[in-house]
């Protein structure tokens, strides 16, 4: 389907694995025109010719501002930006969290998105099609036993999304959250063993356990979550903001 994005000027962060590879190769898939970050130099080498990427740990406000103002020098302007970055964080009681890992999740997953946006907002205004989407969680509207820094992080995002919305709307830029349920990969199984070491079972019953709470009761493919915020960043989306849209086939409680 064409949404009308060839030539769409793209950031997306944590853009060469995962959730944010989808998240480019859709947007590549239009036509449009992408930069991109990651942490990892051997995923970055796998991004097809003519993407612009650079290896940032978006944990580091000052390389992340440096590259957001490259990216969009490199473009020429800036139609959408797609926080995708994060981190699972540790799971553990919130007695035994220690301080710089809540610190950490907190910077890859929340403080990126602030330093993204505030970088970008004066190219999105001279931008025809606006709009910002940022990756929250589940774990953003209902909480994560053991998980307290990562569920925090992803409440600041839903909030930080929330009021960008109502501050940028005068401006014709649209904000929206996404908020992934259980989608297929490395990150989730990593959580998932993590839970199971925790818990002192397998993972196969880690993962019946986290589906016993899904209607769908399937992984969510990173696809799904990329054609969300497509729809969103074309013209089709423009009168959708300051939403916090689930993709999680009906994911009714994180265990």
């Amino acid at each position: 389907m064409d949404l009308g994005l060839s030539g769409a000027r793209v950031l997306v962060t944590a853009g060469a694995a995962g959730i944010g590879r989808a998240i480019v190769d859709g947007f590549l898939a239009q036509g449009a025109r992408v930069a991109t970050c990651d942490i990892s130099e051997e995923a970055l080498a796998t991004l097809p010719p003519g993407v612009l990427a650079r290896r940032v740990d978006v944990a580091d406000a000052t390389a992340l501002a440096a590259f957001t103002d490259e990216a969009i020098d490199g473009l020429g302007g800036l139609d959408c930006l797609v926080n995708n970055a994060g981190i699972a964080g540790p799971t553990a009681p919130v007695e035994h969290v220690d301080i710089a890992a809540w610190r950490q999740t907190l910077d890859v997953v929340l403080t990126s998105q602030f330093v993204t946006v505030g970088r970008a907002v004066p190219a999105l205004r001279a931008s025809k099609n606006p709009s910002i989407a940022n990756l929250s969680s589940l774990a953003g509207r209902m909480g994560f036993a053991m998980r307290t820094p990562y569920a925090a992080a992803k409440w600041g995002v839903i909030g930080l999304t929330k009021s960008l919305s109502i501050e940028l709307g005068p401006d014709g830029i649209r904000v929206n959250a996404i908020l992934p349920g259980l989608v297929a990969g490395d990150r989730q199984r990593r959580v998932l063993e993590a839970r199971a070491q925790r818990q002192g079972i397998s993972f196969d019953e880690a993962e019946a356990e986290a589906f016993r709470y899904t209607s769908l009761r399937e992984y969510v493919p990173p696809e799904a979550i990329a054609s969300q915020i497509l729809y969103l960043a074309s013209h089709q989306g423009r009168h959708v903001s300051g939403q916090s849209l689930s993709v999680c086939g009906d994911t009714r409680m994180l265990g």
